[in-house]
């Protein structure tokens, strides 16, 4: 844990990353529902930097965003900060649902999650088998039993029927199995095209109705969504899915010895002293996006998850 007057769940360096994430959505805007998917990215990244480089902290890039599309990065590794305040792990993505945005769809948004020096999982890009539920399931899953086992264990947590949960899955070939069995055992199925980090984090949210998050994604993402669910409280296992032997060197070369075991949220996100930042780009299940007003000022909505000693979460509406 870092010194008490170092710690990264400050209100100050909360609300410095929540102006990162505001920005990079504002400068997102004028690109949603233009067809160019980079441009918006590379705006939403260069208003991103420009303002993580203000903060005082000595921020270093664990998860960056752009690997698999060749978009506009901050890349892993890179040093962000004035070189003075707490060291932070930063995991980032400027603009999650760059196509979406691009087809001016919705659920597109900004999410950036940060954590003390040396607490994040350094996930390679590439997909990850993943399942999340909220704070009343939590020690409830297992990533290895199958879905039906998994929604027994969190209809019983949850004091409920397994006909009565609703299982967000995104809506994708590789998904029909569970798709499938989610039918067979009565419960509901909720599909979405893109960003499953909004369906993780709505599995610890009451009035989301959503009760477990299942499938595969983006490990970067996942890592992501882990800082969020461990702030609220949530649940989260994962496991590494390489699909050749370059991805499988490539988490070797990233620290990570046994890519075929089983991850837990502790595994990926090792201390309470972190926090998550997310604002809207296009309206979503979780969050508005962003609006230009009669007077030309940009309105945002975020969402701030806090760990730590704050242990809190709130929505934002701010005028920019």
């Amino acid at each position: 844990m870092l010194l008490k007057n170092n710690q990264v769940c400050t209100q100050a360096l909360v609300m410095d990353f929540l102006s990162a994430s505001q920005q990079a959505a504002a400068a997102a805007y004028p690109w949603i529902g233009r067809g160019n998917k980079n441009e918006a990215d590379g705006a939403g990244t260069e208003a991103m930097r420009n303002r993580l480089n203000l903060i005082n902290m000595q921020g270093v890039i664990v998860i960056g965003e752009g690997e698999m599309d060749e978009a506009p990065m901050l890349f892993i590794n890179e040093q962000l900060g004035t070189g003075d305040g707490p060291e932070v792990d930063i995991a980032v993505d400027p603009i999650e649902g760059t196509t979406l945005m691009a087809k001016g769809q919705e659920n597109s948004l900004v999410v950036i999650a940060a954590a003390e020096r040396g607490s994040l999982l350094h996930a390679p890009d590439m997909y990850m088998k993943k399942i999340a539920v909220g704070p009343k399931a939590k020690g409830c899953i297992d990533i290895n039993l199958s879905l039906t086992e998994n929604m027994q264990s969190v209809a019983k947590a949850l004091g409920k029927k397994v006909e009565d949960l609703t299982v967000m899955i995104q809506d994708r070939p590789r998904h029909e199995g569970l798709i499938t069995e989610v039918f067979e055992a009565g419960a509901r199925v909720k599909l979405f095209s893109d960003v499953d980090i909004t369906g993780a984090i709505a599995t610890a949210i009451d009035n989301m109705d959503i009760d477990i998050l299942v499938g595969t994604g983006g490990a970067p993402e996942g890592v992501i969504t882990a800082v969020a669910l461990k702030c609220l409280g949530g649940d989260f296992q994962a496991k590494l899915l390489p699909q050749d032997h370059k991805e499988y060197h490539r988490c070797l070369e990233m620290g990570i010895l046994h890519p075929e075991e089983t991850l837990t949220i502790d595994d990926i996100v090792k201390t309470e002293d972190c926090f998550f930042v997310a604002s809207g780009v296009t309206d979503g299940m979780l969050l508005k996006g962003v609006e230009r007003n009669e007077d030309s000022k940009i309105s945002t909505h975020s969402l701030v998850i806090i760990g730590g000693s704050i242990n809190s979460f709130q929505f934002i509406d701010a005028r920019i």
